[in-house]
């Protein structure tokens, strides 16, 4: 419940308490508005000591105190507790026959007190926060309902400063979180009136344009002075246009942060709702990321456009020369499927990595799930995306011819690749992979003509890579060597 009413005595005693604390009122300096009040209410009932008393779990605390210099008590030591605990006043004519009160030591010793009447300081949420209180010396008799009525006014306005206090905290709190929030976010809000040419800022202003920047965003004429000298005539004729015809200020520009370099920001404003107002009031944002995202997905874009038309432009190539190799329908589509397995075995390494280029290591992962017998061992380097293709192609013409005619056609056969880069960094300095097959059930021996897969082989090796490629026949299988000039880096 908002008042607490069907809470147990302990935890309505820390809701009490978490109200007190909503008020940011505790330990604050004294302040004129709540001293005139306890020095009117000493005037108005006559007494020595009129006291506006906080009451958290400890002590009770004096926001203003008219006639004594204390700052705080004990809690239990004085009598605002018991208005606290039984939210109502309480008025005391006489302490020492007040089985609550005689033993106190404010009543045995000074100031000997022997008169008090106070009543409830009540939040908004009907939270007993403290006291007004008026307290005298010596004995007098009981205030009657219309002079406690008069204090409860008294309450009332100490109360309504208090909320007005409240306000303005958590006011400035929520101003402190948002200006916070706007530098953590590199979002800055501003105002911008066109007939004075004053502009104000606030939030992420550093971040935005560049420490010092104060100065220079005093006035409009002052903000143009940080957008980049290429943008600034498009963003004064956006700006003019918004004047001119009250439409909302919208544009994205750049800026010459002195800290970051030159910097995309957008910015959004509109009129105040006031007819004929001339304040333009708007938020900027600093875009430079979103913008570097845009630049890298064009790129990217036009990179795959481009590699697609390589990509169609391979196959188209092997569908039209694999069409004169083949013996028969059947031959056509083996071929073609086996050549375009390799492409896509390419492609499947481009895909996990950049695009642009792929691990030697992750080609020969897929060569070798397609041919598990393919042994091989080598340092990993980054193939541009050519060259991935290339040597795909250059792997499944040897794999393949291996599965029909060579090594892999038997069951003990195998194939070792083995690969290594020359040391140092001269120009001459090669690339050399051996493909050596072995434990074959057949002889081999040199075909009887060139076959589309060999003029394959070459063009990869040849064209494609700029190296060599020699062929060996040897007894135990075929033996293949090529060497390239040593442009891939290490992975």
């Amino acid at each position: 419940m908002a008042d607490g009413a069907d809470l147990d005595p302990a935890e309505r005693e820390r809701w009490r308490l978490d109200t007190l604390r909503e008020y940011r009122i505790m330990d604050t300096d004294r302040e004129p508005a709540f001293d005139r009040v306890t020095k009117l209410v000493a005037d108005l009932f006559d007494v020595p000591i009129a006291l506006v008393s906080l009451v958290d779990d400890k002590r009770q605390w004096f926001k203003s105190s008219y006639g004594v210099n204390v700052p705080e008590l004990p809690r239990n030591a004085g009598m605002c507790q018991f208005v606290v605990t039984d939210e109502q006043a309480l008025v005391v004519t006489d302490p020492l026959v007040d089985a609550r009160l005689r033993d106190n030591p404010l009543v045995t010793g000074e100031p000997f007190l022997r008169f008090y009447a106070g009543v409830p300081l009540r939040a908004y949420n009907g939270a007993i926060l403290g006291t007004l209180c008026v307290i005298d010396r010596k004995e007098r008799p009981a205030p009657d309902a219309r002079e406690i009525e008069r204090l409860e006014d008294f309450a009332a306005i100490i109360m309504a400063e208090a909320g007005l206090r409240r306000t303005v905290a958590e006011r400035d709190e929520a101003r402190h979180m948002l200006e916070r929030a706007l530098n953590f976010s590199g979002i800055a809000t501003w105002q911008y009136d066109a007939r004075t040419d004053r502009l104000s800022t606030q939030g992420a202003g550093a971040e935005l344009w560049g420490s010092g920047f104060e100065a220079t965003l005093a006035t409009g004429n002052g903000f143009f002075d940080l957008v980049h000298p290429d943008d600034r005539a498009a963003l004064r004729a956006i700006l003019e246009e918004s004047i001119a015809n009250r439409t909302p200020y919208l544009a994205e520009y750049r800026v010459l942060n002195p800290e970051r370099g030159v910097r995309w920001n957008a910015v959004r404003g509109d009129w105040d709702g006031q007819p004929g107002s001339a304040t333009l009031t708007g938020v900027s944002i600093d875009i430079t990321e979103q913008k570097s995202r845009q630049e890298n997905a064009n790129l990217l874009m036009r990179e795959l456009h481009h590699r697609m038309r390589n990509l169609f432009a391979t196959v188209s190539a092997i569908i039209s020369l694999t069409r004169h190799a083949a013996s028969d329908v059947d031959d056509y589509v083996e071929r073609i499927s086996s050549r375009l397995d390799a492409l896509n075995r390419a492609q499947n390494v481009l895909l996990s990595a950049n695009f642009m280029t792929g691990s030697m290591h992750a080609l020969m992962r897929e060569v070798e799930a397609a041919f598990p017998r393919i042994h091989w061992s080598g340092p990993d380097l980054l193939l541009p995306e050519n060259a991935l293709v290339a040597m795909a192609l250059f792997f499944n013409e040897l794999a393949t011819n291996a599965a029909k005619h060579g090594a892999l056609t038997g069951e003990n056969g195998r194939v070792d690749v083995r690969w290594s880069q020359d040391e140092g960094d001269g120009e001459d300095r090669r690339f050399r992979l051996t493909w050596a097959e072995s434990g074959g059930g057949r002889e081999v021996v040199p075909p009887e003509r060139t076959s589309f897969g060999t003029l394959l082989m070459e063009r990869s090796v040849k064209n494609n890579l700029g190296g060599t490629i020699e062929r060996h026949w040897e007894p135990g299988g075929l033996t293949v060597e090529i060497a390239l000039p040593a442009r891939w880096r290490e992975a």
